[in-house]
């Protein structure tokens, strides 16, 4: 069975071993881990059962010259392509960021702002040749789409100033959210069109100790806009799989995340929620993709403790299929190499 049908059967409630897996790595992490094993090719290493594509850059970025000479910003600014800005920080990757929509007053300011253009056929033509040369490698395609919506507008807005515009200012929050939803929709579309797996949509709508907004907020604002560019890949693909990813507490999302089209719940932070009562709640509607504490068993756990959460995981959640392993988060400077070298191994390794 090659990578591709394990992973797929399994995020479909199959029960195929070894159980699939994979993780992220912040810079330093790579690094350690690197020079342990002597490349930096950890997908082909550790032989990923997923690769990933997405769309091309814009042959002319868009222009945020006027937003950012408005401000006293450093010159080592960084501006991705919505607009959202970072300054490097003083401690490891870390990143302070600066929202250049912030100050904007009026909905007809707002109708100023340069906008990416996800439309060109240069930026995803691409990708039908792409997918196909993955999947004949034997390996499943994922579209990272993580950041979806919320994450984006408030990467633009400032957190603070969205939740206020939600209150006082709805005009400007609604046309926000519907430029960026126009957007992920026609992404999300291509992707599907292009013969992707699957795509990991998501933002951080919750922290540790329960979600940022209320419920009623979230349908009222986010949850039929998600649904929107769920739709779109679903219309282009029914057999499409999509996931989604929030840090934090996010169990009272997760069955309208269900409703409105998701497979895969992740990370599943094991800090602030038990992976083996979602999977008794859950598990007859949905996969599960992380389950492994990266600030807990990670960074402060021995290789044994590890490999106990590994088979613990694969015991409960696991079971019936529904389970990717993976940390819950990059893996950041301070987690142990052999760490995350006994959780490749336990999870290649252990049968139930």
């Amino acid at each position: 069975m090659t990578p591709r049908k394990r992973v797929l059967g399994v995020l479909r409630r199959e029960e195929l071993y070894p159980v699939p897996f994979e993780f992220g790595t912040t810079p330093a992490f790579a690094d350690a881990l690197a020079e342990r094993i002597g490349t930096r090719d950890f997908a082909n290493h550790f032989d990923f059962e997923c690769r990933g594509v997405g769309f091309a850059a814009p042959v002319t970025p868009t222009d945020y010259t006027r937003y950012v000479e408005e401000r006293d910003l450093p010159d080592a600014i960084n501006i991705g392509e919505w607009g959202d800005a970072t300054i490097p920080g003083d401690y490891y990757h870390f990143t302070r960021k600066v929202h250049l929509a912030s100050d904007i007053k009026t909905l007809a300011e707002f109708e100023e702002y340069p906008f990416p253009d996800v439309w060109p056929k240069e930026r995803h033509a691409h990708l039908e040749e792409s997918v196909a040369a993955i999947q004949g490698r034997g390996y499943a395609v994922v579209a990272g789409m993580e950041c979806t919506i919320f994450e984006v507008a408030w990467y633009v807005r400032s957190m603070e100033q969205l939740f206020f515009d939600h209150i006082d200012r709805p005009e400007i929050a609604a046309f926000l959210l519907d430029k960026i939803t126009e957007r992920k929709a026609f992404m999300a579309g291509r992707f599907a069109e292009a013969g992707v797996d699957l795509i990991r949509f998501g933002d951080d709508i919750a922290t540790q100790r329960g979600p940022m907004m209320s419920v009623p907020m979230w349908r009222e604002w986010y949850k039929p806009r998600l649904a929107q560019v769920i739709q779109a890949a679903k219309d282009a693909n029914p057999s499409i799989l999509t996931m989604y990813h929030s840090d934090g507490l996010y169990e009272p999302f997760m069955d309208d995340l269900i409703e409105i089209g998701i497979d895969v719940l992740n990370p599943i932070q094991p800090e602030c929620m038990d992976p083996a009562e979602l999977k008794d709640k859950y598990g007859d509607r949905a996969a599960f993709w992380g389950t492994v504490g990266t600030q807990t068993t990670m960074p402060f756990g021995s290789v044994e403790d590890v490999r106990e959460v590994v088979r613990e995981r694969i015991r409960t959640v696991g079971r019936g299929g529904g389970l990717v392993i993976a940390p819950t988060h990059v893996l950041e400077p301070e987690v142990p190499v052999e760490n995350l070298l006994a959780l490749a191994d336990e999870t290649r390794n252990h049968r139930p």
